[in-house]
């Protein structure tokens, strides 16, 4: 065999070129897949521990330890003599608390013991007392059986109790054993803690609840929708119906693309240099965040609105216009119905996107400790996102698992929102 035979069996054919060409690319094709699958799997793998580490940090929360003990409704002590409303703002009920503990524990003498005995339980216990007595005055001078909330420190000792390692946190061995006595004795109850749904913060964890802020995010979210919707419905109908193709209509469109991806925080200084130095209006309160998140999600609800109505065939346009239709009852009456879906959809989720925000709200001064629970607009509030960051900025143990509690909650918002959003899309949207 010659030199020029063997080079012409080497080369290879057409064919076999394509063969191996058509190789590689299914190779190629397959490690796009394989790379696709993996970050598919590593976002739900992030996802479920996500998930995971919030549910088992914060499932804690829903259960709230009291202690069963017998309190005598003893008129002396409480220094009552009638049960009135002046009376029992006045009435020694925290005696009556320490009364029983020291009933329980009468070895303890000294002074500093019985500072720590008295911890035990909550300063929040009184007020629960007195509302008792307030619904029923008979209970004066009688003893009953009563579950007692425990403090916080008390609280989380108990529920890490099976869990090998118990935090002890700011207990001492006295206060130890008289837990354990507790225990023994079966007055500790753990129940389902109905007071983190029921009430506002507190500086103490085992009274703080999120209805506060849930409220301020319902009342914040009220003035957003009602303000965002429209306008931002009004401007994309103008600049896709009315407004003529110049410089200065291009110029709007880009300046509206743009902030939608400005950071919130700077809408948050936006907001404080309009609606509270220029005008005056106060801190903290629904109304301004709602304005201010408003211009937030504007520029969301304007793109959403505007990519809806040119999703419109023209032809719903032609025909109303042929049948004799005014362009704003062609707009009202045939465009806008058709574009509602999108519309609303963008809304909710512009919205969805607002509950969330937190920067803005800071500038405005809803991160302030608000107690009391809103009964509207304009009384002082805070909202989820701000109660979570400033739970979760105190150092109290008892307060690491309700900021997972509490994000729980606003998890649950966010997506029973979405889930909305999809279904006002399935259940109006039509095909043509």
């Amino acid at each position: 065999m010659n030199s020029s035979e063997k080079v012409k069996k080497s080369k290879p054919t057409t064919a076999e070129l394509v063969n191996r060409s058509l190789k590689k690319r299914y190779a190629a094709e397959k490690r796009f897949r394989l790379f696709g699958m993996m970050s598919v799997g590593v976002g739900i793998l992030a996802l479920i521990i996500l998930f995971t580490d919030i549910i088992s940090n914060g499932s804690g929360a829903f259960r709230q330890t009291y202690i069963k003990m017998e309190i005598h409704f003893d008129a002396e002590t409480l220094g009552i003599s009638d049960v009135t409303e002046e009376q029992l703002a006045l009435a020694n009920f925290t005696g009556i608390i320490r009364q029983s503990l020291l009933k329980q524990f009468p070895e303890v003498k000294a002074r500093k013991d019985k500072r720590k005995l008295y911890a035990l339980t909550s300063y929040g216990a009184s007020f629960y007392l007195r509302d008792l007595v307030a619904a029923n005055p008979r209970l004066l001078g009688e003893t009953r059986t009563l579950d007692i909330l425990a403090d916080d420190d008390v609280d989380t000792y108990v529920k890490s109790r099976d869990e090998g390692e118990p935090f002890i946190g700011r207990l001492n061995k006295k206060q130890l054993e008289w837990i354990e006595a507790f225990v023994e004795s079966d007055q500790i109850d753990m129940q389902f803690n109905t007071q983190f749904f029921t009430s506002g913060d507190s500086a103490e964890p085992e009274q703080a609840g999120i209805l506060g802020a849930l409220l301020g995010s319902l009342f914040t979210l009220l003035v957003t929708g009602m303000l965002s919707f429209p306008i931002g419905v009004a401007a994309a109908i103008y600049l896709e119906e009315y407004a003529k193709r110049n410089r200065f209509t291009d110029f709007i469109e880009v300046n509206i693309n743009n902030l939608a991806a400005v950071p919130s925080v700077i809408f948050g200084l936006l907001g404080l240099a309009i609606f509270l130095n220029f005008f005056g209006m106060p801190r903290s309160i629904p109304l301004v965040g709602g304005l201010v998140l408003t211009l937030m999600t504007l520029p969301t609800v304007i793109i959403s609105s505007r990519a809806a109505i040119k999703a419109v065939p023209p032809s719903i346009r032609e025909a109303a216009l042929g049948m004799g239709a005014s362009k704003m009852q062609m707009i009202l009456q045939h465009v806008m119905p058709l574009a509602m879906p999108g519309m609303l959809t963008g809304a909710i989720i512009g919205m969805a996107q607002a509950l969330g925000e937190t920067a803005p709200l800071l500038m405005i001064g809803m991160v302030a400790f608000i107690a009391d629970v809103p009964g509207s607009i304009g009384d002082p509030a805070t909202v989820l996102p701000v109660q979570i960051f400033l739970w979760a900025d105190s150092p109290e143990r008892a307060f690491v698992e309700r900021t997972s509690a509490a994000i729980m909650v606003l998890l649950a918002f966010l997506i029973t929102m979405n889930t909305l959003a999809i279904w006002l899309r399935k259940r109006l949207e039509r095909r043509w």
